[in-house]
C-alpha cells in the first residue's frame, strides 16, 4: 500500500485536483469531508469523455465532466470546469478495504469491481491506497527475498 495517502477536500476545485495528480503522478485522489472521512474518489477517468445515453433515445453522445461535448466545446468545458468543486464529479460509491484485511481480499475486491486502486481506511478515514502496481511490486520483492 502507498502511504502516506494524499487526499483532497470535496470543496477543492478540479484544477486543484488535476494539479496534485499531475505533480505526484497519481491516477486518483481520495476525496475527504470536513472530518477527514472518505466521501469519494476522483480519478483520471473523472476528467475523460464518456459515452452517455440521451434521455428517451437510443442515441449515445459524449460528455466531459457532465457536459455534452460539441465539436468545438472541449476547451470551453475544461475552462469552465477549472473552478468546479471535486464533489461535483467524484465517484461517490467507493469500494474500500481496512488495513487489517489480507492482500488476497484486496485482489478479490479489485477483480470483482474491476478497479485499479483500492483506498485503505481506518474508521472511515483513508490511510493508504493499494494500486495494481503495488501488487506487482510485492511479487517482485518476495521473489527477490527468496
Amino acid at each position: 500500500m502507498s502511504q502516506p495517502v494524499v487526499t483532497i477536500p470535496a470543496t477543492a476545485s478540479l484544477a486543484d485536483a488535476a494539479a496534485v495528480m499531475l505533480q505526484k503522478g497519481f491516477g486518483c485522489l481520495p476525496v475527504v469531508g470536513e472530518s477527514g472521512e472518505l466521501v469519494g474518489l476522483v480519478t483520471e477517468s473523472s476528467f475523460a469523455a464518456k459515452s452517455v445515453g440521451v434521455p428517451f433515445s437510443t442515441f449515445r453522445a459524449p460528455q466531459v465532466l457532465g457536459q455534452w461535448l460539441s465539436p468545438d466545446g472541449l476547451e470551453k468545458i475544461y475552462e469552465s470546469a477549472r473552478a468546479t468543486p471535486v464533489a461535483d464529479v467524484m465517484v461517490r460509491s467507493v469500494v474500500t478495504i481496512t488495513e487489517d484485511e489480507p492482500v488476497a481480499s484486496a485482489v478479490e475486491l479489485m477483480l470483482k469491481h474491476d478497479i485499479n486502486r483500492l483506498p485503505v481506511v481506518r474508521d472511515g478515514v483513508p490511510v493508504g491506497i493499494i494500486a495494481r502496481h503495488d501488487l506487482l511490486r510485492m511479487m517482485i520483492e518476495r521473489q527477490a527475498g527468496n
